[in-house]
């Protein structure tokens, strides 16, 4: 993930190195004929999807055709990759803004519904949010649109997951499949490396009157009041979903060459965090009422 640029009193930089997923060259592709892709007006929800489930493909088909680019995207949208290490189309991936699958992946939940995913598609698959999981051998029969296809070298270890890509209806989905493509609609391939899928809407939503923010960082501090003076409520270990109330000014901080004095409170904890550790382009948050 990483962070983006601030417009109140901010610097640009970076929050964390992205971790890789998918390889270069799609290894679910291996002795596949080459799906057909569809024109974005063929990305859609098959009918009578959830309204979950239908943000989050929205999401995904929102980006048709912007490149496949290994370790390339992130919750806000395509982002320069990194060279693939095996060569081929890859090679220069770095030079090439756009999603690899996973990161496709994670930017659709979010967007569409708010559903924080971890980073690769390994960790993705062994998601404990799921609320409801399907072997590969039960097919695509039990699937409902959005809910994420798997791949793997071993299609028994969920930690061997390589590929990801979500569920349409009717036998597609939409993908960012490989380096040298575009983010596409393809048929299913129910080839020996598929391992089945998981569904990632059903569970809990931002309660009434919240909007839903990711975190950055580690060890961050939630504070009782909006200010460093009193010891933390709680600390966040890593980057975390939070839904937040409201924000007001208060104590100007300062860290990593940023500098802020909002803060938003965070019903959930009872506690207050200040807007630098919140992972959004603006430092004031949009669409937050005032305290």
């Amino acid at each position: 993930m990483r962070r983006t640029n601030r417009t109140l009193a901010t610097a640009g930089g970076l929050l964390l190195a992205t971790t890789m997923s998918c390889t270069g060259t799609a290894l679910a592709a291996a002795s596949e004929p080459e799906p057909k892709a569809v024109a974005a007006a063929g990305c859609r929800a098959l009918a009578g999807a959830s309204a979950q489930a239908q943000a989050i493909v929205d999401a995904a088909c929102s980006q048709i055709g912007v490149p496949y680019s290994w370790g390339g995207g992130s919750i806000h949208g395509p982002t320069y990759g990194q060279d693939y290490p095996g060569g081929g189309p890859g090679a220069h991936d770095s030079q090439v803004k756009g999603f690899d699958c996973s990161h496709l992946v994670q930017y659709a939940a979010w967007q569409g519904a708010g559903i924080a995913l971890p980073e690769g598609s390994w960790n993705q698959a062994r998601w404990s949010g799921a609320t409801a999981r399907f072997g590969r051998d039960q097919g695509l029969a039990p699937l409902q649109p959005g809910d994420l296809l798997l791949w793997a070298s071993n299609p028994g270890n969920l930690g061997s997951v390589h590929h990801i890509a979500i569920y349409l209806g009717g036998g597609r989905m939409v993908e960012a499949r490989e380096s040298g493509t575009l983010v596409m609609v393809s048929d299913v391939r129910l080839n020996a490396q598929y391992a089945g899928a998981l569904r990632i809407t059903g569970g809990e939503q931002p309660p009434a009157g919240t909007k839903r923010f990711m975190t950055w960082g580690t060890n961050v501090s939630l504070r009782p009041e909006p200010g460093t003076g009193k010891p933390p409520v709680t600390r966040l270990p890593g980057p975390t979903a939070v839904d937040v109330q409201c924000q007001k000014r208060g104590e100007m901080v300062h860290a990593e060459g940023y500098s802020n004095d909002a803060w938003s409170y965070l019903p959930k904890y009872r506690a207050w965090i200040s807007n630098i550790f919140v992972d959004d382009p603006a430092a004031w948050l949009p669409g937050v009422p005032d305290c």
